[in-house]
């Protein structure tokens, strides 16, 4: 080419303030595009990473590599991408239109997940909705979508549910004109065939990297959502990219429906090199909250004991080695895992032993059948109505789930808290409610149970205790604090009032962790409760 100049504005456009793809506001909350800012860190762990592996290679320098976005909303990680290997291509090709033609046409590859962000990844990476249109930088497509592939993709029935994915029929089951949210990267069986169909040959993706939708509407039944991230997660996996990297809700770390298998699988793989976590999604998704926050991770061909942890507050970052592994969850602060390890040290039992199980006496939070006045044979009902604590009465007859702890006393804990450290120092729990014996509760509570007043007054002054709200906060990474949620919270002997102090000094707490736990946890009174 003659001139350079005006081919290479597109490239340079990008740098400027504001950039058009940090504008554009979310399709929805499971589908949240990724500011530029996040993608480009993301891609530098990524180039990291590479040359660690790599003797210090550049990956922007190699023209072999190839780099696929299977779930592409805005193209903003296909566009970095380019640009970074533009620049890094530029002593070995130095023909731009012939360096831009091989970046697009041979390295650089997408799956739109709609329609209309395949066309809005397609304007991002090659200026142009049409690969072959005139205004495209792509000189070289025979095709007009590219190396950007979308095609609507049907569920797959199984009675009322999709085989590949959470999907109800009653939902989904859809007329053409509207989008299936059959998302073809993880419908299928079989995805290096897939792949090999879509692109017409047969490839081996050297990285995987990109932001996934994070839930599929009514997946969980009725309006519950069901988390569908990780099944981008395990899809990725199976092609074997020497680096996968993937932006996800941190909930997996210590929660979520159905992400046991999930969660175990990450934290024991000794291949995730880097984990890089904000505990509130606003520090990088700007007006999207995510409970929980979110992260990205970095998985590699090299096998590691340890991983690189990165944790962002307010935009400060704290970054250590830790092994994944250690516990059935991951503690996200290795000041918190210190003091748990003490703890667990003890040898107590755990505090589950004398807790209720969710929904404890089968009634749903949204429980009517109640009187406002109590008749014979009626029992108290503890509730929230409208959010607030209300009691009613119900026919003791009428419970059959765990009637065994009607005549228990009990101290009632709110299964709805705060948002998993969304805010620092944070009260986790709301205030603890004591019950009297007999009595029942609805989904919103579950409760320790005793056999007097006095073991009831001293279980209260633990669940008010910071040391009992920071052990829950270890596992309570979203706003529900469910039955395993206390699994890590020890039992104690009901013969007194339970203070910090007391609890402190049992574990052999130091200055310094005592003084983490007041930072992180502020002080609860009873006055109320």
């Amino acid at each position: 080419m003659s001139t350079e100049a005006p081919t290479k504005a597109p490239f340079a456009l990008r740098g400027h303030n504001p950039d058009v793809l940090t504008c554009i506001a979310n399709l929805s909350n499971d589908e949240v595009f990724t500011p530029p800012e996040l993608a480009n860190q993301m891609l530098d762990t990524l180039a990291d990473a590479w040359a660690e592996a790599n003797d210090g290679a550049s990956i922007w320098a190699d023209a072999t590599v190839t780099f696929l976005d299977p779930f592409t909303k805005s193209g903003v990680f296909l566009r970095e991408i380019v640009a970074r290997l533009v620049d890094g291509l530029a002593e070995q090709m130095p023909d731009l239109q012939v360096r831009v033609d091989h970046i697009l046409t041979k390295q650089v590859f997408g799956i739109g997940i709609t329609s209309l962000t395949a066309l809005l990844a397609r304007r991002s990476v090659y200026c142009s909705k049409d690969a072959t249109g005139e205004h495209s930088i792509a000189k070289s497509f025979d095709r007009d979508w590219g190396n950007i592939w979308f095609e609507r993709t049907e569920h797959t029935w199984a009675g009322a549910r999709c085989v590949y994915c959470p999907a109800q029929r009653e939902r989904f089951d859809r007329a053409d004109a509207l989008e299936s949210h059959a998302y073809a990267f993880i419908h299928t069986s079989d995805i290096r065939v897939r792949l090999a169909r879509m692109f017409g040959v047969d490839m081996q993706f050297d990285v995987i990297v990109g932001n996934p939708p994070y839930q599929m509407a009514g997946g969980a039944g009725g309006s519950s959502d069901s988390s569908i991230y990780q099944l981008f997660v395990d899809q990725a996996i199976k092609l074997e990219p020497r680096l996968l990297s993937m932006v996800i809700p941190s909930r997996w770390m210590a929660g979520g429906r159905g992400m046991d298998e999930f969660r175990s699988s990450m934290l024991s793989s000794k291949r995730l090199s880097r984990l890089v976590d904000f505990p509130v999604s606003k520090d990088v998704f700007p007006g999207v909250e995510v409970k929980g926050g979110v992260c990205y991770f970095m998985l590699s061909n090299e096998l590691s004991s340890t991983c690189e942890v990165t944790v962002f507050r307010e935009g400060i970052p704290s970054v250590d080695q830790r092994q994944l592994d250690e516990f059935d969850i991951f503690v996200r602060d290795p000041k918190a895992a210190e003091i748990l390890r003490l703890v667990l040290a003890a040898g107590d039992e755990s505090l589950t032993v004398a807790l209720a199980r969710d929904t404890p006496f089968g009634l749903a939070t949204n429980f009517q059948a109640f009187r406002t006045s109590r008749e014979k044979g009626d029992v108290p009902l503890y509730l929230t109505k409208q959010g607030r604590r209300d009691v009613g009465y119900v026919a003791r007859a009428s419970i059959v789930k765990n009637a065994h702890l009607i005549d228990k006393w009990k101290v009632l804990l709110p299964k709805a808290g705060s948002d998993g450290g969304q805010r620092i120092p944070d009260m986790v729990l709301g205030k603890p409610w004591l019950a009297p014996a007999p009595s029942v509760c609805t989904q919103s509570f579950i409760f320790i149970y005793v056999d007097s007043p006095q073991q009831a007054a001293s279980a209260l002054s633990y669940s008010s205790t910071r040391f009992f709200r920071f052990l829950v906060s270890l596992r309570k990474i979203t706003q529900d604090a469910l039955f395993s949620t206390y699994s890590w919270v020890p039992l104690q002997t009901w013969d007194r009032e339970w203070t910090d102090q007391e609890l402190y000094a049992k574990y052999g707490l130091t200055d310094g962790q005592i003084g983490y736990i007041e930072s992180r946890i502020k002080s609860m009174e009873l006055s109320d409760a």
